[in-house]
């Protein structure tokens, strides 16, 4: 009974229940909506954004951001598909994808957490000079007409039309899941969000925790990078330009605070889900996509503000039960005298 009284209480649950409304909403407008294969494959397009979400979250937690995964995954995706042309594999392309989210997440963890530069400022001038990098790389031009395995694993479907990407993800979020809850190390991401200066205290290294959260955040991205290459056999020099933004949404909609200390994978992935589903599900309503970026950037607003509400509220209520508690033993030694 506890743990069904937990679940229900869950801060992701309300993103699963937004989630069921909105799939509901959309299929009162359409009927044909309601299909297994059109539910699914609003699961399926979520992939990239899902391993954008798993990453972010983990800087997100320890109350910082990085507005830099977007542009990562331009270059991961960029070098994966000059790879493909010259007919390399797909574990090289991996260990770059890796290798370099790991080095972007290591340069800004260094900024933020070594020489304390403020992450949105330091991570915003990362995106511009990785943005340039792409350019430099691809000399402004389209990666296009590479095939090989990639190309053949990009759509390919595992079981009950689940792309193999999407399970793939679906592991990804289940392991950082039971490491951040079931893991000493990784509960020292919340704690670090939490309050920093009591982690401090217990002997936690706040420089080490973010570093890692950052290089985990540049991983995610790279591979992101290599499974957008991967599905659309194509990319442009602004690929990826936005999806940080989205990233974050997904974030914060599937309950992670933006002030760090709270939240949890899964909500992460159903938030990817939800911000992943919008052009799908307009097209379905009946209004033009060109509402896409519209109502995406209406749901962030919506969802920080309420976040930053939800947050007052919380210190209000903390504030309060340390007054009652402090009131409560003056009165009870007054009553001894």
């Amino acid at each position: 009974m506890s743990s069904l009284r937990n679940l229900l209480h869950a801060r992701w649950m309300s993103s699963f229940v937004f989630l069921v409304l909105l799939f509901l909403i959309t299929g009162l407008a359409d009927p044909n909506f309601l299909t297994y294969t059109n539910v699914v494959n609003c699961f399926n397009t979520a992939t990239m954004y899902t391993l954008l979400a798993i990453g972010i979250a983990f800087v997100i937690m320890t109350g910082e951001i990085d507005v830099s995964i977007g542009a990562t995954l331009g270059i991961t995706a960029a070098m994966t598909g000059l790879i493909a042309q010259q007919g390399g594999s797909i574990g090289r392309m991996l260990v770059v994808c890796v290798a370099v989210g790991a080095a972007v997440g290591l340069v800004n963890g260094v900024g933020v957490a070594f020489f304390g530069v403020p992450s949105l400022i330091f991570t915003l001038g990362t995106n511009g000079v990785i943005r340039g990098f792409i350019y430099i790389v691809t000399d402004g031009r389209t990666v296009e007409n590479f095939g090989g395995d990639i190309a053949v694993y990009g759509n390919k479907v595992l079981f009950a039309e689940i792309t193999l990407y999407y399970a793939i993800a679906v592991v990804l979020v289940a392991v950082a899941h039971i490491v951040l809850t079931r893991t000493k190390k990784g509960k020292y991401f919340i704690a670090v969000g939490d309050n920093l200066d009591g982690a401090n205290l217990v002997g936690i290294s706040v420089l080490r925790v973010k570093l890692l959260a950052y290089v985990l955040c540049g991983i995610f991205a790279g591979i992101a990078g290599y499974v957008f290459a991967s599905k659309y056999r194509q990319v442009m020099t602004v690929a990826g330009n936005g999806y940080e933004m989205t990233a974050i949404a997904a974030c914060v909609l599937g309950g992670v605070s933006l002030s760090g200390g709270l939240g949890n994978m899964v909500g992460a992935a159903i938030g990817a889900v939800i911000m992943s589903s919008i052009s799908r599900l307009l097209v379905f309503i009946g209004l033009p996509s060109d509402f896409n970026n519209t109502i995406t950037g209406v749901m962030l607003i919506i969802i920080v503000v309420v976040d930053a509400l939800t947050q007052r509220r919380s210190i209000e209520m903390t504030r309060r039960k340390r007054l009652l508690s402090r009131t409560a033993g003056t009165a009870a030694e007054g009553g001894k005298r």
